[in-house]
């Protein structure tokens, strides 16, 4: 790992008065932020280093007062520094769902991570921060990057021009659908890395800093149809009807059936994964980093499950099906192979 920032060092020291025991940094998320675990006498705190990707400051500093007084579990701000893109935060551990989930212990995990997600999507404001909208033209810059990274840069296609309709019309379809959905608080990274396992059946809660006002699928599909664990598709559609019976009795979902819930969770899956797809890619290709490569099959076989369920979606089914990932070398060393 890179050194740490002397920089960061100094401000723990200087202006939040903390000794430092030892500062360890620890892996994050697809992004340039950095994460350290502050050992301090007998406490514990997290530090984020945002220097390189200060956009993400402000609204993670908003959403976080937003989400406490709403009683959403997320890290407490202890102290912040805008200028420079440090913060130092509450400590959750180390047992994300991601390790901790098993088959014994999924319902009562879902459970707690889908109560806690009702609670967040009734935020409707955010102090200092307007949430942006996750609109058509939001979802089609993304199913773009689907197109340029994954597509073209790492399964090096081209198309012809009724390829090119296809997809385009494909993209189309799921950004209406989508835009019809009741709009609600999403958090837009609500998976199983992002969620803590904590005391007293809780739930913390990371990586907000991305929120929208969006599709009320998107996170639910996120956690159940998540990239990085998957389940028994029986389970994932009971779990996620048990969260539209939770949205219609708290009246958070607008009149709208279960079978047509679960189309729009399947439809919003697909625009969720394709997202998931290039952003895998780009950190192979862009960033150099490789670990997020063995992820990619399962992410693109949703793809390939979820289009094959629909006849309007038969063309681009068939399209999906016929793509073949590479094989690369870091990724068989990082799977054991």
């Amino acid at each position: 790992m890179s050194p740490t920032n002397p920089i960061l060092k100094q401000w723990l020291q200087e202006n939040c008065a903390l000794p430092i025991d030892a500062l360890q940094e620890i892996a994050g998320d697809a992004s340039f932020r950095r994460y350290f675990r502050l050992k301090s006498g007998t406490q514990s705190y997290m530090v984020m280093d945002a220097s390189q990707q200060r956009d993400s400051f402000e609204p993670y500093a908003a959403i976080a007062r937003a989400l406490l007084s709403l009683g959403v579990t997320v890290p407490e701000i202890m102290a912040q520094d805008l200028a420079q893109g440090f913060m130092l935060i509450s400590d959750f551990g180390d047992q994300q769902y991601l390790n901790a989930l098993s088959n014994s212990n999924a319902d009562s995990l879902y459970k707690t991570a889908l109560d806690s997600l009702a609670r967040l999507q009734t935020c409707r404001e955010v102090r200092d921060w307007t949430l942006p909208t996750f609109d058509q033209r939001f979802m089609q810059r993304e199913l773009s990057e689907f197109k340029h990274w994954f597509l073209e840069r790492y399964l090096k296609l081209s198309f012809s021009a009724p390829e090119n309709t296809l997809l385009q019309t494909t993209f189309n379809q799921l950004c209406v659908a989508a835009e019809k959905q009741t709009q609600v608080f999403i958090h837009r990274d609500y998976h199983s890395a992002n969620l803590m396992v904590l005391p007293q059946q809780a739930v913390g809660i990371l990586d907000f800093q991305d929120a929208c006002i969006g599709p009320v699928t998107y996170d639910p599909v996120s956690l159940l149809r998540d990239c990085y664990i998957d389940w028994p598709d029986e389970k994932v559609q009971s779990w996620a009807a048990s969260y539209y019976e939770r949205l219609r009795a708290d009246q958070q979902l607008s009149e709208v059936s279960l079978e047509q819930f679960m189309i729009e969770f399947d439809w919003m899956g697909l625009q969720r994964h394709m997202k998931a797809l290039f952003i895998f890619a780009r950190k192979y290709l862009r960033d150099h980093t490789p670990r997020y490569l063995k992820f990619l099959p399962r992410t693109l076989n949703y793809v390939v499950r979820i289009s094959a369920r629909y006849p309007e979606l038969q063309a681009f089914h068939a399209f999906v099906s016929d793509l073949s990932l590479p094989v690369h070398e870091e990724e068989v060393a990082q799977c054991g192979g």
